[in-house]
């Protein structure tokens, strides 16, 4: 079963459109009800469509990123946003693996070719920003081992205790370079120039375990 977030959203605060809002609400959790989607956010704002720092809209995309919502239903893309706030919020939606599906189209927002091609430059330059960083990194690292005789193996714990130890992992590095955008791989690659003994699969078998903590919480 997919889970919706409705995203209602009119430009002004002539309490008139409160109407409007309510009718979005109103028709988008109808449809959501008739797909057999679970609405787990209803998401009402006030602002233009030419933001793309809308608070409403940021607390959707934290949903999308912390893996509690896999769609945004909106009644048309007008109402997701116009001009370059419209490109640069569907593609952080997409970073985040959600789609946003219109009441208008009955289905995933369509896009033109340009605004697809758009999107696709936006992630090629994202990815090599990415890289940049994570080398940037090591060789901050290797310039501290260098100069400042830095000993990364005083950052494992549990030597010569015998067996096999769980492997220590900064859990806020990890998740600080995930929200970045850093691959596990990188963010292995990373850690491991910081003297972490560390593999792909254990930084993301300890993400998931800091996730799973974060949805208890919540």
């Amino acid at each position: 079963m997919l889970r919706a977030i409705v995203y209602a959203r009119v430009s002004t605060d002539n309490p008139e459109q409160e109407t409007s809002l309510e009718r979005q609400v109103a028709e988008l959790t109808e449809f959501a009800t008739a797909n057999g989607w679970q609405t787990i956010e209803i998401i009402q704002e006030q602002s233009s469509g030419f933001d793309d720092d809308r608070e409403g809209f940021i607390t959707a995309l934290d949903l999308l990123r912390r893996r509690r919502a896999d769609i945004i239903l909106v009644q048309d893309d007008s109402r997701l946003g116009r001009g370059n706030a419209k490109l640069a919020l569907l593609y952080q939606v997409q970073k985040y693996g959600g789609q946003v599906y219109s009441l208008e189209e009955l289905g995933p927002l369509g896009l033109t070719e340009l605004e697809q091609m758009v999107l696709q430059v936006l992630g090629v330059v994202e990815e090599y920003q990415r890289r940049l960083i994570n080398r940037k990194i090591g060789r901050g690292v290797r310039r501290a081992i260098r100069e400042k005789g830095f000993r990364p193996e005083k950052n494992l714990s549990n030597k010569g205790g015998g067996g096999r130890s769980r492997i220590d992992a900064p859990i806020d590095e990890i998740v600080r370079l995930r929200e970045r955008g850093l691959t596990f791989q990188e963010i292995a690659l990373t850690l491991r120039g910081m003297g972490f003994q560390i593999s792909k699969a254990t930084v993301h078998r300890r993400y998931q375990e800091w996730e799973a903590k974060q949805k208890t919480n919540d």
